[in-house]
């Protein structure tokens, strides 16, 4: 059996009259070590690094919009006022809802383009995966998403210092050297085994949507198992991103196993061309000669000569 995990967490790092959170930072390296991971399979999928760009910039917007967003509205006992909403440097972000966001923003992009969403998602998969693994990193340097009380030996043993979240347990106020789960951790582990697994499924050609399909049952399935282990608001006994990730491994699996083909929406690559005819124009090279060719001329009799 090994020790309990322990060590001082760093919450804050202060660079003259700016304090930095490194969970900030492993966010924002992980969206963009993601990003850089999601361009060659985007380029060998036909995307080109312009229309990537693109979506990526709306993809940041949203992300940070559905994360605060989705997370206001889990918690929204805790605000006594509606000014304390956008306080995002406060803390109170969420992951699944920045996933939300971020694609909802990009939508529209990708139909502008003519780009399939199931391509682009496949191609995203695995970036988003390595996201996630790299924002992981930022919580566990700033002893976030710590959980109820555990014997586990990967248990997180609380220091007598300021941590991102309540080092509590089960009991409020619980002095230092209870031991927790620490949830980030789980979730660090797990995905770094999503990530291996994307990278060798994407080896083979598959239809498109399967890759992203698999992420979203995969991690899903991972947040309703860990987030029995956290200490968070819960409605009907589940946490927000509980109930979110049961309705997300539901429609997932059924597309997976019921219809195991990309589903015809958001296909938009299919779409015609802006410019083309509203009208067919009929190909003169399979029209019949017969119907092309000119009547031919005809010319008057020559008079007859007798001998």
């Amino acid at each position: 059996m090994l020790s309990y995990l322990s060590y001082t967490p760093l919450v804050h790092v202060k660079i003259g009259p700016l304090s930095i959170s490194p969970h900030g930072v492993g966010i924002a390296v992980g969206f963009l070590a993601g990003a850089r991971l999601m361009l060659p399979e985007a380029n060998r999928k036909g995307i080109s690094d312009e229309q990537v760009y693109a979506l990526l910039t709306r993809a940041a917007i949203g992300a940070i919009v559905g994360a605060r967003l989705a997370y206001v509205i889990n918690h929204a006992g805790d605000y006594s006022s509606p000014l304390e909403i956008f306080k995002v440097w406060h803390g109170g972000i969420s992951l699944l809802g920045g996933f939300a966001g971020a694609i909802l923003l990009a939508l529209p992009k990708m139909r502008s383009e003519r780009l399939s969403f199931w391509k682009v998602m496949d191609a995203a998969a695995p970036g988003m995966a390595l996201g996630v693994i790299i924002g992981r990193i930022g919580d566990l340097i700033v002893a976030d998403h710590l959980g109820k009380s555990t014997t586990f030996f990967l248990g997180y043993r609380c220091p007598d210092a300021a941590t991102a979240s309540p080092c509590h347990g089960s009991t409020v106020g619980a002095a230092a050297g209870a031991v927790v789960h620490q949830t980030a951790l789980y979730d660090f582990i797990s995905t770094i085994f999503l990530l291996i697994v994307l990278l060798r499924l994407r080896k083979k050609p598959r239809y498109d949507g399967f890759l992203i399909l698999f992420f979203a049952v995969w991690y899903g399935a991972m947040r309703i198992i860990e987030d029995f282990l956290r200490e968070d608001v819960r409605h009907f006994g589940l946490t927000g991103s509980q109930w979110s990730s049961i309705v997300l491994v539901a429609v997932c699996l059924a597309l997976l196993f019921l219809y195991r083909r990309t589903p015809p929406v958001g296909q938009w690559d299919k779409l015609p061309p802006r410019d083309a005819p509203s009208e067919p124009v009929e190909d003169e090279s399979t029209t019949p000669a017969s119907l092309t060719a000119e009547p031919p001329t005809l010319s008057p009799p020559e008079p007859h000569q007798e001998e």
